[in-house]
């Protein structure tokens, strides 16, 4: 099955097993990701959100459970840099090749190093972005770390 973005090409391609799961995106959301994991039901501790962050002036990509903050100073750390701060959104968008409230991990334009909160392998599966807003897919930690190249590390704070 397939959404026909980016990353789900990439899963695709990858025969990773994955469930999309789809929800009709209201643009008044104050947040994406809790907006997400309230329309399907799932625990924000399980959905994780994809930043774009600028470590030193690199861009780094960040995935941190919804139900939690991004740690700038541990991403700066865990990324070999000094300062870390969120991307431009405009940036982000060119270098990922997605919309905002739709980033995934998975098949960015312009390859960046990926880091995932360690919290990540407490779960069977866990659900990210697939590509664009309102589409969230569903898979094992194992293989959204392999396919996104990412490792894990303590990023996030509550």
């Amino acid at each position: 099955m397939s959404g026909g973005t980016p990353a789900t090409v990439a899963l695709d391609r990858a025969r990773v097993d994955y469930t999309l799961h789809s929800y009709a995106h209201d643009s008044r959301a104050g947040s994406y990701g809790e907006e997400a994991a309230a329309q399907l039901g799932v625990d924000p501790r399980r959905m994780f959100k994809t930043l774009v962050a600028a470590v030193d002036s690199r861009l780094v990509c960040a995935l941190v459970p919804v139900a939690s903050r991004l740690d700038l100073k541990a991403l700066a750390g865990a990324a070999g840099g000094r300062r870390a701060e969120l991307a431009d959104p405009a940036k982000a968008q060119r270098a990922t090749g997605y919309v905002l409230g739709g980033i995934s991990p998975l098949g960015h334009r312009s390859p960046m190093p990926v880091l995932v909160d360690s919290s990540v392998t407490g779960f069977d599966t866990v659900f990210v972005s697939a590509g664009k807003r309102g589409l969230q897919v569903e898979l094992a930690p194992a293989d959204l770390l392999r396919l996104s190249g990412a490792s894990t590390t303590p990023i996030a704070t509550a």
